[in-house]
């Protein structure tokens, strides 16, 4: 079937109309197109051969838009020849054609923009009112006209300076305006015809000289034909790779249905496609096809368009007036300090060493090379660019590098056209798996493909489209399945590609998290726990009723977490889940429990807690009992502590209330009669008051005395302390 699948595929390719049919090879010295490698990096190789002799000036061309990459990638190879120069039009040709003008581009855009650049120039107009003059200007003026209802023209005023002085003409009512300079008028004539060719010139045209062989004859005579190869690097628009996968179905159908989630394993006829677009601006007529699928690095660079470096502007010197300063006599200079004297004075004084003079001049450099020159001939190990890309794709292939597909016959294509190249014809081995992602469908699993690459070929992602095939030898129906995305596929490796939701499979998930103390310890009043982390997920599977399943369930993974359970072997894992498989048979409910594990450890500084917050962790069960027993003690002494305490506060509390009192008592004695009863109350009252708040500046001084004993005394405790 594979043979078969080849021969169709070639004939649907070669099937191009007559007028694009292979063309003979390069000859007379014309460059002919001759090889195209397409990269998947969204640029195209495209190589042009011709056979001179002699001397010889090879002529290509390219579209403006592709002068940039051309210049950026351009080679040539000479069998036997000598590579020169490759020379092209300007990238500016127009503004040299008005570089030197008395006007510009945009000055022909209007009558009246030209007039006004070629002020001082004689003109005559023609017409009932024939005038000879210079002009001087051409203003725009505004009228109404006449018979409407505030509609207004614009006009231009042309003013001449005429032997009769000067004279005035509007620019749209005069029937011929000329320069009567001949000179002038040919200006005109060739900046016009520059504007015109300029728009003509889309493509630009490459000059490639070919020098003839060293001792050939260069009188015209022959001196042996040899072949000469060009190619460059241009945009191209990104090739697509496409899959078509066809599997043959061996069990029963369930309701007219193909068998989407069956768990079977075989092989499938696998065609790759390469879709592409002849989108370089000329036909495709017998060449060389190469695609390549890789992730190379393109640049681009405006190599095309002139640039000039920014300068520096100094200003111009003049010579001023001069203007002497007055004299204010001499002083003495010592000569010890050489430093002093005018730096052109020293410049002179100092004498270059004898032995720097004295020492030959530096080596002139070789001269260069011209390795372009010495090209092996084609077909050896350094051949062009597109071969030897083709030998590292070969050699890259394991490692993912590039990955290269080249057709065996020569292929036509016309400006553009699309095509599509067959790219993979063969048989891989398949298994069909029901692939559970809660990320997709949080119910029912995605029936799945486990395509495996057993060739030695990588194949570039693409899109994939299923079919089943049903029937016995020459019955055979094919049954449109779905469609999957597959990513690059290297040799060795494989692929699980899902096509459809696999509704006779249901999943229920539960998650449960707990934890785990492995360890407790006690030192320098720090309680560190080894604490393990868990966090488990039962599946429960609910099979199908017709057929066994092969489920692979992708269990997310999460930084810092290992997998503890299952514990038999080691499963797939992806970039974010883990491939957990599991077979669920016809009609049976399995459960699969999936655990992460995180070890991490807790850190608590005891003194930072309260009574509380100790007693609390003291009663946790999972600690060891010294340990608990001695979170016990360190409660109490805390608590002690806190008693202390708030004894401190309640003292501090009442004697800023008796200072409250005696200020208000002060107050109230100041408006009251001296010697009356009220005043002697007044001043018993605030004699009381004194008395207390010594008695509360003892007990204070007793209350912080005690507590700070309870806080050494817990202190001693918590450093003591190593469990």
């Amino acid at each position: 079937m594979t043979r078969a699948i080849l021969l169709a595929s070639t004939a649907l390719l070669m099937a191009a109309p007559a007028a694009w049919a292979a063309a003979d090879g390069p000859t007379g010295g014309q460059l002919a197109l001759t090889r195209v490698l397409l990269s998947t990096g969204g640029v195209g190789y495209f190589e042009y051969e011709a056979t001179v002799s002699g001397d010889a000036d090879l002529s290509l061309e390219v579209r403006r838009d592709q002068v940039d990459d051309v210049l950026k990638s351009i080679v040539v190879y000479d069998d036997k020849g000598g590579v020169g120069t490759i020379g092209l039009p300007g990238a500016e040709p127009l503004d040299t054609a008005f570089r030197e003008l008395p006007f510009s581009a945009g000055d022909l855009t209007s009558p009246a923009a030209l007039l006004n650049a070629m002020r001082g120039a004689e003109v005559t107009s023609g017409g009932s009112r024939q005038l000879t003059g210079r002009l001087m200007s051409v203003t725009e003026e505004t009228v109404r006209l006449p018979g409407s209802d505030g509609a207004t023209a614009t006009r231009h005023r042309v003013t001449l300076m005429t032997a009769d002085g000067l004279r005035q003409l509007v620019l749209e009512e005069a029937d011929a305006l000329r320069f009567t300079d001949p000179a002038v008028q040919a200006q005109i004539d060739r900046a016009l015809s520059a504007v015109a060719d300029n728009a003509r010139r889309e493509r630009r045209q490459l000059t490639v000289h070919s020098r003839a062989p060293q001792g050939a004859p260069q009188d015209g005579q022959a001196a042996g034909e040899r072949r000469v190869r060009v190619g460059y690097v241009a945009e191209t628009p990104l090739w697509k790779a496409t899959y078509r996968l066809s599997m043959t179905q061996t069990g029963q159908q369930q309701s007219g249905q193909p068998q989407t989630g069956a768990a079977k394993e075989g092989s499938g006829a696998l065609q790759g496609w390469a879709v592409l677009e002849n989108l370089s601006g000329e036909d495709w007529k017998g060449v060389d096809l190469t695609v390549v699928s890789g992730n190379p690095v393109t640049l681009r660079q405006a190599l095309y368009t002139p640039y000039f470096v920014e300068r520096p502007e100094v200003p111009v010197e003049v010579l001023g007036r001069v203007l002497p300063t007055a004299d204010e006599g001499t002083v003495t200079l010592n000569d010890a300090h050489p430093a002093m004297r005018p730096q052109s004075e020293l410049s002179r004084a100092a004498a270059p060493p004898a032995a720097a003079m004295a020492a030959p001049p530096p080596p002139a450099p070789a001269p260069m090379e011209e390795p372009l020159a010495k090209v092996a001939p084609y077909g050896s190990a350094a051949g062009t660019p597109a071969m030897a890309a083709v030998r590292g794709a070969d050699a890259g292939a394991a490692e993912g590098a590039q990955v290269l597909f080249h057709y065996p016959q020569p292929v036509s294509v016309p400006n553009g056209g699309t095509l599509m190249m067959p790219i993979a014809v063969r048989s891989l081995p398949v298994e069909r798996v029901a692939l559970y992602q809660p990320g997709t469908d949080a119910r029912h699993p995605l029936a799945s493909l486990r395509l495996r690459n057993d060739g030695d070929t990588a194949l570039p992602p693409g899109l994939l489209t299923f079919y089943d095939r049903t029937g016995g030898a020459g019955m055979e129906t094919s049954a449109y399945v779905g469609d999957a995305r597959m990513a690059t596929l290297p040799a060795g490796d494989s692929r699980l590609l899902s096509f459809a939701v696999d509704q006779a499979v249901t999943i229920d998930r539960e998650e449960k998290p707990s934890r785990r103390l492995s360890r407790a310890t006690l030192a320098d009043g720090v309680l560190t726990l080894s604490v393990t982390d868990r966090q488990s997920t039962t599946y429960t599977v609910a099979g199908a009723p017709d057929a066994d399943r092969s489920v692979v369930i992708e269990h997310p993974r999460r930084p810092g977490w290992d997998l503890a359970e299952p514990a038999n072997g080691k499963p797939e894992a992806t970039a974010g889940a883990y491939r957990l498989p599991l077979a669920v048979p016809a009609g049976k409910t399995v459960t699969l429990t999936a655990t992460l594990e995180r070890p991490r450890q807790e850190r608590i500084v005891l003194t930072d807690l309260s009574a509380d917050q100790i007693a609390a962790r003291a009663s946790a069960p999972e600690l060891p009992p010294e340990v608990r027993q001695a979170l016990t003690t360190l409660a109490g002494l805390r608590s002690a502590v806190a008693e202390k305490e708030r004894r401190i506060a309640e003292l501090e509390d009442e004697r800023t209330e008796r200072i409250a009192d005696q200020d208000r008592l002060r107050e109230n004695l100041k408006a009251l009669p001296a010697g009356s009863d009220l005043h002697k109350r007044t001043l018993a009252k605030m004699g009381e008051a004194e008395n207390r708040l010594d008695g509360l500046a003892r007990d204070l001084t007793t209350a912080r005395a005690e507590a700070e004993k309870a806080r050494q005394v817990l202190r001693e405790r918590v450093k003591a302390l190593a469990i």
